[in-house]
């Protein structure tokens, strides 16, 4: 026996269970809390069995035949090559890309916008009647034409230089297409070279489960920081005992990728104190939500609150958090698939920033205000569709924030640029149950979201145009793509489980870095080849072009509503009262462009005004029972402030202005405004004046004045 050998391999076990790295030991002494007496015990223990896990788990682990572990080695350095290879052309051919967006800035921005200048400064000349605004005028017009002409001279040499760019731009493309060809074969290569390592039989058994999530709960918590926890009290050594003797509990915990920050000694505290709030959350979906918000809040969450409430909590309440979502979920106000999520799908719905009453507020918003966006087949724009349709493109209201109003109730009253229209789309698939995720761009906000078809980039550029927490966002993708397999994918996370054991970096994806760990490299191969026998696909990003614009320039399909007689029936009470449905107009009959007819929770239907299009008017054609002054009011629900309708009746000459109040999102009524209506047939005109918001009206009220 060497002893030498097993002096430094126990040393450096023993290294390994005490959690230590020169890269981040300076960070943890600065946030490590003091230990006691009782600490440093728990500390050696744990330390000890992480040293006894690793020493079990590496003698349990298959011997890798050494020719075939070169070979493999050998593709996969022919792989990282060819990678770069990709990258070289890729880079290259951008370049094409960057010189077209230089000539597009130099039209645009520049020169179109001395030119708007020019044109400003000229006007301001003509109006001028004193010297000194003829002055200012005259200065702010050489101004603008120095800038138009160093424009000109800057698009003359942009233009060249993207005329050289183009006319190497097919020799680019063929060396990217070469260079793309040579990287599939060696990526099958390194594939077949990874099957051929026989590792598969370990990899798809539960034998050494037990041992692994146990080892991979101490290397992520390491053994001082569950000291840390334990020490508390007799109650919190219980929990990590607990922790560490319940496999199937571990093993679900480390499969959703583990307790944020390592904090399993919390997540068991929240998980406890869920199971004690609620009696569901033990088995099912209920208890994989349980489990999910534990992990997920081990690192307490940030709430946003609104500014006037100096005195609300400062972080999300856990247990409120799942009582909040069982409660939904039970009255049915959440997405059908939520009941089928995975742990690690539930993390990426329950770890917003918003109170718990502001998520019921975004759900009995969209019902109330756009129940269509709720009820539309298409997955890729369900609930997040608002952003679109009511979420204004621009910083310039942002100032009107309400103190009194939370973060997104404000954002969709105000509007903002890419990062608060980013955030609400994700606000709002958090309250109906969809798993979201910011997914950041060069100098871009975006997100991607959860459909039954794969995860969907949502205002924004494709996959592999930016990020997330996992790195490059492509690593996420594939994540998500085998994480469907489920049975499958458990190899992939057994060897990354193995990697941890060994004190390899935990690598999730080819994309973000070089992966140099051994078990970690074939866990991605494992990956790889689950995502092709799966033939997943890639979703195609939606919203693209309204990421950084207030329109879409893609041509909208709307849909016929249909709609029942008795939706457009128009009743005439005892007293005179005429109630209009919205939805029963003589103009138009059907959904447009600007309005919309829609199901309504209230049953019925509803008539919604859109915020974009070309203004329209609409119109009502009834009979009364008699002539004379009646009170007009309609029941609606707006998400801003400021909203008018305009109203004349037959022959008016001038419109009547209905204001419109503020709803938050809820129905209400609007004030009553006095119309004059004749014996028999009567028309009323309704109208807005542009700019507007969208208003959703459910009916009208014609009350007889007294």
């Amino acid at each position: 026996m060497d002893t030498r050998r097993t002096f430094r391999a126990t040393h450096l076990l023993t290294a390994m269970a005490l959690g230590f790295s020169c890269a981040s030991a300076a960070t943890r002494a600065e946030t490590e809390a003091p230990l006691t007496q009782a600490g440093e015990k728990l500390l050696t223990r744990y330390a000890a069995m992480l040293t006894a896990l690793r020493a079990e788990i590496a003698k349990a682990l298959p011997v890798v035949d050494e020719q075939r572990k070169s070979a493999y080695l050998k593709a996969r350095e022919a792989e990282r090559a060819a990678q770069a290879l990709v990258n070289a052309a890729q880079q290259s051919l951008h370049k094409v890309q960057q010189a077209a967006a230089l000539v597009d800035h130099a039209k645009g921005k520049w020169i179109g916008g001395a030119e708007k200048g020019i044109a400003a400064a000229e006007a301001a000349l003509k109006k001028a009647t004193t010297e000194a605004e003829r002055e200012a005028a005259r200065k702010e017009l050489a101004k603008c034409q120095a800038d138009k002409d160093a424009g000109l001279k800057a698009l003359k040499e942009r233009q060249e230089a993207l005329d050289r760019a183009k006319a190497a731009e097919p020799k680019l493309k063929q060396d990217l297409k070469a260079a793309q060809e040579t990287l599939a074969k060696a990526q099958a290569h390194t594939l077949k070279a990874a099957s051929e390592l026989n590792l598969e039989p370990f990899l798809a058994s539960d034998r050494l489960d037990a041992q692994l999530v146990k080892c991979v709960v101490l290397v992520q918590a390491t053994p001082r920081g569950l000291a840390e926890f334990a020490q508390q009290g007799t109650e919190q050594e219980a929990l990590v005992e607990r922790l560490l003797g319940d496999s199937g509990l571990t093993k679900q915990m480390v499969a959703a990728d583990g307790a944020r920050g390592g904090k399993y000694g919390r997540a068991m505290e929240i998980y406890t104190a869920i199971q004690k709030a609620s009696p569901r959350a033990g088995e099912g979906l209920f208890q994989r939500l349980a489990l999910a918000i534990s992990l997920e809040h081990a690192v307490p969450i940030a709430q946003s609150n609104p500014k006037a409430q100096a005195d609300a909590p400062a972080t999300v309440d856990p247990v409120k958090r799942y009582l909040h979502y069982e409660k939904a979920f039970l009255d049915g106000e959440l997405d059908p698939a939520f009941k089928d999520l995975s742990v690690w799908e539930y993390r990426n719905v329950v770890n917003g920033d918003e109170p718990d009453w502001t998520l019921a507020w975004g759900r009995q918003m969209l019902r109330n205000y756009r129940p269509d966006h709720i009820h539309t087949p298409d997955y890729r724009w369900r609930y997040v569709e608002a952003v679109r349709t009511e979420v204004a493109y621009g910083s310039q209201d942002v100032k009107n924030d309400l103190p009194t109003l939370q973060n997104y109730q404000n954002i969709i009253m105000n509007g903002g640029v890419c990062g608060r229209r980013a955030f609400f789309g994700r606000f709002i698939l958090r309250s109906f149950g969809i798993p979201t995720i910011a997914r950041p761009q060069p100098g871009h906000a975006s997100l991607a979201h959860w459909t039954p078809a794969g995860w969907v980039i949502c205002l924004g550029a494709g996959w592999g145009a930016g990020w997330t927490a996992y790195g490059k966002d492509l690593d996420f993708l594939e994540t998500t793509q085998a994480r469907k397999v489920e049975r499958a994918y458990l190899q992939v996370q057994r060897a990354q489980w193995v990697g941890d054991a060994l004190g390899e970096k935990r690598a999730y994806g080819f994309h973000s870095s070089d992966v140099s760990g051994f078990w970690n490299s074939v866990a991605l191969y494992l990956q790889r080849a689950i995502i092709e026998k799966a033939q997943a696909v890639a979703l195609a990003a939606v919203g693209t072009d309204i990421g950084e614009a207030n329109e879409s320039k893609e041509k909208e399909t709307v849909n016929a509503a249909t709609i029942a007689e008795a939706d457009r029936q128009i009743v005439v009470g005892r007293d005179g009262t005429i109630t209009i449905p919205a939805v029963a107009c003589s103009k138009p009959t059907n959904s447009t462009a600007r309005i919309r007819f829609m199901r309504s929770y209230l049953g019925g239907m509803q008539l919604h005004y859109c915020r974009l299009g070309a203004p329209e008017t609409f119109e009502y054609t009834f009979e009364a029972p008699a002539g004379g002054r009646y009170a007009l009011s309609a029941r609606v629900v707006t998400t801003s402030a400021g909203q008018h309708l305009l109203v004349a009746a037959n022959d008016a000459k001038e419109p009547t202005d209905i204001p419109v109040p503020f709803t938050v999102g809820m129905w209400d009524k609007t004030p009553p405004v006095e119309v004059s209506l004749v014996k028999g047939r009567n028309v009323l005109r309704f109208s807005r004046n542009e700019p507007v918001k969208g208003l959703t009206i459910k009916d009208f009220t014609l009350t007889p004045a007294k």
